[in-house]
């Protein structure tokens, strides 16, 4: 005598459709600012407090104006030994790159990927209608990119 199933019909299993990651998924939100009047010397110390190597400078209503990184910083270190010039005397204003290339935050993680692979930025400032939100790193976008290969990709 043959054996009956004693299970019920199965539910059909519909796939969940697998969601992209946008750039607001992964950015870091609580960020390190600068302003433009702080001492040179006032940042360096920061970027080793926080053991990073950049941010972005905002004005007083927290709008994006530039950024400053260790890199804004090494030519000018550079001249001020060859010329015997202190210039822990400056301001932010004076190393800051003013012209920013900013990601919306929108935009996806592979759209982000591009945007790092066709420029040598570390990191971009996110704005969400044109506001600063957060920034998104290379590393952030490795991350993430594991994270989602050990759940979808096959």
């Amino acid at each position: 005598m043959p054996i009956k199933s004693f299970q019920g019909q199965r539910a059909t299993q519909s796939k969940a459709p697998n969601k992209t990651l946008l750039v607001s998924d992964i950015m870091t939100r609580d960020l390190v600012v600068f302003k433009q009047n702080q001492s040179i010397h006032e940042v360096m110390k920061e970027f080793i407090k926080y053991r990073i190597s950049g941010g972005p400078v905002v004005d007083d209503t927290g709008e994006l104006i530039g950024v400053i990184s260790e890199a804004d910083c090494m030519k000018e270190i550079s001249d001020s030994r060859y010329f015997n010039l202190p210039i822990l005397d400056k301001t932010v204003a004076h190393f800051m790159t003013s012209k920013v290339d900013t990601i919306d935050a929108n935009k996806t993680i592979f759209e982000a990927a591009s945007m790092f692979f066709k420029t040598t930025r570390r990191r971009f400032p996110v704005l969400d209608n044109n506001r600063l939100v957060g920034q998104i790193s290379r590393k952030d976008i490795v991350v993430a990119t594991l994270n989602m290969k050990s759940q979808t990709w096959r």
